[in-house]
């Protein structure tokens, strides 16, 4: 390994541990922030889909582990959307595969991440305290409504190579009512279970550059404890916030710099 590629790998670990951070305070997956930044550090549309995907699951893995010993996991909800979700994880991964423009795959994450952005920041008033009056309380949904919204999630994960988490957070907390703190951890939970089609898919079609993918590994891990324990021990309103205008700006830059690139 050369110099460059020193750098690169460390930069990787950098973008994994940040990723990691973000997976485990909004049970997003990281992906929005590590496609992007792996594809600034070279990989192509393509590779920055798959690198991303190994990633995933033990960051969702080590995440889920803090909120259940808080006792901040749904696993009704967890485990049927993912269950759900693993089919169509790997027609997603399939997909991406086929694209002809993959720049394209990149433009459809920025836009993912502005929407994800944005449910997360407007929600983030109401991500602490007590129920106001009149607030919708938590719901049971019924299981079709479960798989249809883990099919959707499995879906965008196996697509984009996010973890399918930026798609149920804004679902869990505005339609099923969820408190924040338990979406986050339900959402993680269905995260793990259908990063691991998507992961065998991508890995099977050459998608993963494990000199980028490895290094991501390595940061996302102790990131997304540090992520959990933020969450769990802080109030969830200001970093709901910042989070959520951070990647909604994030998005903004990202998306318009592939547009630009396709353009020319």
């Amino acid at each position: 390994m050369d110099a460059s590629e020193l750098l690169v790998a460390l930069a990787a670990v950098v973008v994994g541990f940040g990723a990691g951070v973000l997976s485990g305070m909004l049970g997003i997956g990281g992906a929005v922030i590590s496609t992007p930044a792996v594809r600034l550090l070279g990989a192509s549309p393509l590779a920055a889909v798959g690198s991303t995907v190994p990633a995933i699951l033990p960051g969702a893995l080590s995440g889920a582990w803090r909120y259940h010993r808080e006792g901040l996991v749904d696993y009704r909800v967890g485990l049927t959307c993912g269950g759900a979700g693993t089919v169509f994880a790997v027609l997603g991964a399939l997909v991406a595969t086929a694209t002809p423009e993959p720049g394209w795959l990149m433009v459809a994450t920025a836009a993912l991440m502005l929407w994800s952005g944005w449910s997360v920041a407007r929600s983030g008033r109401h991500a602490s305290g007590p129920r106001h009056p009149g607030t919708v309380p938590p719901t049971r949904p019924a299981v079709p409504t479960l798989v249809l919204l883990g099919a959707g999630a499995g879906f965008v994960a196996g697509l984009l190579g996010v973890g399918g988490g930026i798609v149920l957070l804004p679902i869990f907390t505005s339609i099923l009512h969820l408190p924040v703190k338990r979406a986050i951890g339900s959402s993680l939970v269905a995260v793990a279970v259908f990063s691991v089609p998507a992961l065998v898919t991508h890995a099977l079609a050459g998608n993963i550059d494990w000199l980028l993918a490895i290094p991501l590994v390595l940061g996302v891990v102790p990131g997304a404890r540090v992520g959990a324990r933020l969450t769990v021990g802080a109030p969830d309103q200001r970093v709901r916030l910042v989070f959520g205008v951070a990647v909604a700006i994030l998005a903004v830059v990202y998306g318009g710099a592939e547009i630009v690139g396709l353009t020319r």
